[in-house]
């Protein structure tokens, strides 16, 4: 069933595939839809905007031969502009691009849009959040990043809270009440009701649902049980 929090807010799950054991990709893809993922967040990273290399437009196109969930793909790379076409033609749901990356933003968050895939912009930690306030109308996802984007495993910077709470206000002041706020990096069963307190509607999750202490049910289903339990 749809997962809310007790005052009735909608609450996107999406396990990151980042953490996945990629030799094991499809079932754990197939495991976490069963376990009621609601979309599948796909981290791409290019070892120049962030330290690290991860996955393409190839493996984007293996996901979706094998599942009906939404690819929500975080672009964490220079230029993106240049790739949006192809991950959309892949099969992308969502694309979030990085403020930092974006000389033109308007300009590449409308290719998205009009690629038919629903645009998203991310911020990282120390980046400003009136770096959005042009761009907020334009969104159908706002990315805070939680940690410094390059690694899965790290810990919750515990000032995002107050700044997931300063845009969520400024979204509902706005009356974009359909944009999702999403928070990446230390979400797990202890962080997931903060951030949804704060006003997060789409949590991100990545060594908290893929890993060797839990199965992926059970990861999902302490998550599902953090967020209910919000007051």
């Amino acid at each position: 069933m749809p997962l809310t929090t007790a005052a009735g807010r909608p609450i996107i799950l999406a396990p990151s595939l980042l953490a996945a054991d990629f030799t094991r990709l499809g079932e754990h893809v197939a495991e976490a839809a069963a376990a009621g993922a609601d979309w599948l967040h796909v981290d791409v990273m290019d070892g120049v905007f962030v330290p690290n290399i991860s996955i393409g437009v190839p493996v984007v196109d293996a996901l979706r031969g094998v599942t009906n969930l939404p690819l929500d793909c975080h672009l964490m790379i220079v230029n993106p502009e240049r790739y949006i076409d192809a991950f959309i033609e892949a099969g992308a749901a969502s694309i979030s691009v990085h403020v930092e990356t974006c000389p033109h933003l308007h300009r590449t968050l409308e290719q998205i849009r009009d690629g038919g895939a629903r645009p998203g912009v991310a911020i990282n930690p120390a980046t400003p959040l009136v770096m959005l306030d042009e761009v907020l109308e334009l969104v159908d996802l706002v990315l805070i990043m939680s940690v410094n984007p390059g690694f899965g495993g790290q810990r919750y910077i515990a000032g995002t809270t107050t700044r997931i709470a300063r845009l969520r206000q400024q979204l509902d002041d706005r009356s974009l009440h359909h944009v999702h706020l999403q928070v990446d990096g230390g979400i797990n069963a202890a962080t997931a009701a903060t951030v949804v307190a704060a006003g997060a509607t789409n949590l991100v999750a990545g060594s908290a649902v893929f890993n060797r202490h839990h199965g992926v049910a059970d990861a999902i289903a302490q998550l599902r049980a953090a967020v209910q339990s919000e007051p």
